[in-house]
């Protein structure tokens, strides 16, 4: 069983940075592909990024691709969001989710955190 929590949203104006964090509890974490996604108001949760177990692949959604880099610390059992030059359009819940099989993927995961809030303001 995996448990994560999200920290480090916030209000931020646009062009602004912000870096999520994920807190992973359980000793297999370090064995899953850690992804971010978000929802915002009115749509459908979304892929925003993910990263191998070993930092060895990322993948990234085309909407944030060159702005948001995800990293993770294997000895912490934390999973990193680093968001540049925000967007308003960017405005959501984040969240955290881990995926136990190897392959990475942009839908099926297996355990999720319960979010946080980044607004952005323009």
């Amino acid at each position: 069983q995996v448990r994560l929590v999200e920290s480090g949203g916030g209000l931020v104006q646009a062009g602004g940075s912000l870096r999520l964090s994920c807190a992973a509890s359980g000793r297999t974490f370090s064995s899953y592909v850690a992804g971010w996604f978000r929802q915002a108001p009115g749509k459908e949760r979304e892929f925003v990024a993910a990263v191998s177990w070993d930092s060895g692949n990322s993948d990234y959604a085309d909407s944030v691709k060159g702005r948001f880099t995800i990293s993770r610390d294997n000895a912490k059992n934390t999973v990193y969001l680093q968001m540049n030059n925000l967007k308003p359009e960017d405005t959501a819940v984040y969240y955290c989710a881990a995926r136990s099989a190897p392959a990475m993927s942009r839908w099926q995961y297996d355990y999720w955190g319960q979010g946080t809030q980044v607004t952005v303001s323009s």
